[in-house]
């Protein structure tokens, strides 16, 4: 049940500062006070060492017993997600299972010491000129992390997403910023995460959430001396700008944020050739997924004018013409891509013929085409529209196609789609792009994103902040480490992965 209130140093407090929720019947939440911050961040400090001292059997039973716990409020928390997003059940029970997977995927990760990339180097005392002394490294927890929620996952992204999954795995005390936009959400979320504590016996500042509209909470939390990392997910404006406190402190910290980007597709000419039809309609089902609200969105498409691009197009627009209308995340949300929408019509051809949405909160696709040269030459047209807004840009050959990837700014993906006639041009391309995106696809389309190993869900700025970091999949984990070297330690002294024995 929701008590509208904040989770601090293990206790759920009230403020004199409230928001109403409209989409949960006015229904109220407490916005966190200044004063709320530094107390939560010194319950984070105080108990830093305590939990990174646990051993990492007791953490990953933590991360299970947190996964067990949302599992145990599931459909309160589907139905409210359901009011406060507009999202479908399936899509918040789909997401809500890849959160708890995420969980239990970082639980098994940490019961095996590979991931602390541990490495040892004997002494050699009758080496010569000098002899060596014994040099042993591991990774260590930062410390208190703060993890802003998205607007787009409530879950998988937000409260107990991947960045606090990780970074309770990697032995760092939590304090999550609420979002505005699913405040209920969060909160259940939040008591899961309590309720595992108690369970698990964990100090009480191992994991916090504060609520709070506005900038205040946000920078209050990213400027505390006390904070020591930093995980975003979000709009391109506001992750830069809370990257700009946290590198403006006196004590510089590392802020992650993932930003989103136009995420490219580029059709091959062979493979346009043989199956542009079947490409547009698939392209049409990833752009439209979610009402475009994925931060893999496929915002741009790139290919050579003629026959075989239009086939492509009509395709497309065929499908997307029977796209039925979406509710969007936000008013805010909403408007954005409104706007958007019409700032691309004053630049380029519409060639979709969905009409604008007169529901509230409610959107339709909306895809333009435009020639490479002004594209290229076009800043503005080259940023994310955030929602179902595509364009086409048109190339007059394969050389303007690469000249059209040498341009792009850093994005999460770049898709190839290619036939075995198109390898030795795909290879060249893919040269570029391995430069200008996180993760590279062939013959596929980059919405969805799978939770493994070897996922990268990150990359060249503006689409992250680290172009080494990831917040999707294992390696996240890095994120919330730091490498130590301990030198000619007493064996008793060692942290156990250390240890010869």
């Amino acid at each position: 049940m929701l008590t509208g209130k904040n989770l601090i140093d293990g206790s759920w407090v009230t403020s004199d500062q409230m928001a109403a929720s409209e989409d949960l019947g006015g229904f109220e939440f407490s916005q966190a006070t200044v004063n709320q911050v530094d107390t939560a961040c010194l319950a984070a400090r105080r108990d830093f060492r305590t939990y990174a001292g646990k051993s990492r059997a007791e953490r990953a039973t933590f991360l299970r017993t947190i996964a067990e716990q949302i599992d145990a409020l599931g459909q309160e928390i589907t139905e409210t997600g359901m009011k406060e997003t507009g999202l479908p059940e399936m899509r918040l029970n789909g997401e809500r299972g890849r959160t708890t997977g995420q969980l239990r995927m970082f639980a098994d990760l940490i019961e095996d010491t590979k991931y602390l990339d541990t490495r040892v180097d004997e002494a050699m005392p009758n080496r010569e000129p000098l002899p060596r002394a014994d040099l042993r490294l591991t990774h260590r927890p930062i410390g208190p992390v703060v993890v802003f929620g998205a607007s787009n996952f409530p879950l998988a992204f937000s409260t107990a997403g991947g960045d606090t999954a990780s970074a309770l795995a990697a032995g760092c005390p939590v304090i999550v910023k609420g979002h505005g936009a699913h405040a209920g959400t969060a909160e259940l979320v939040g008591q899961a995460i309590a309720t595992a504590a108690k369970i698990c016996d964990m100090p009480s500042g191992v994991f916090q959430i504060l609520q709070g509209s506005g900038r205040t909470v946000g920078q209050a939390l990213v400027q505390h001396p006390e904070i020591r990392a930093v995980g975003f997910t979000g709009s391109l404006a506001g992750g830069r700008a809370l990257y700009d406190l946290c590198h403006s402190r006196s004590q510089p910290i590392p802020f992650y944020g993932e930003m989103g980007s136009v995420n490219p597709v580029f059709l091959l000419p062979n493979a346009l050739k043989a199956r542009g039809g079947a490409i547009g309609a698939g392209w049409a089902g990833s752009l439209t997924m979610g009402a475009g609200q994925f931060c893999t969105n496929p915002g741009v498409v790139v290919g050579v004018k003629g026959d075989d691009f239009d086939a492509f197009t009509d395709a497309a627009l065929s499908a997307l013409n029977d796209a039925p209308e979406q509710k969007m995340l936000t008013d805010g949300i909403h408007e954005a891509y409104q706007t958007g929408v019409k700032d691309f019509a004053a630049l380029m051809d519409e060639v979709s013929s969905c009409a604008r949405s007169d529901k509230p909160r409610h959107s339709l696709p909306a895809v333009f085409k435009i020639d490479a040269d002004t594209w290229m030459n076009t800043p503005k047209l080259q940023h994310e529209v955030f929602g179902a807004a595509g364009v086409l840009v048109e190339c007059d050959n394969t050389d303007q196609m690469i000249a059209v990837a040498e341009v792009l700014e850093g994005q999460l993906t770049a898709t190839m789609h290619l036939d075995d006639a198109d390898i030795s041009f795909a290879q060249e391309l893919a040269l570029i792009l391995e430069e200008k995106a996180g993760r590279l696809l062939c013959n596929g389309f980059p919405t969805g994103v799978e939770v493994c190993d070897a996922m990268m869900h990150g990359g060249p700025y503006p689409s992250s902040t680290d172009v080494r970091a990831t917040s999707v999949g294992t390696l996240a984990i890095v994120r919330w480490l730091r490498p130590v070297s301990y030198q000619d330690f007493p064996e008793v002294m060692l942290h156990s992965e250390l240890q010869s024995n």
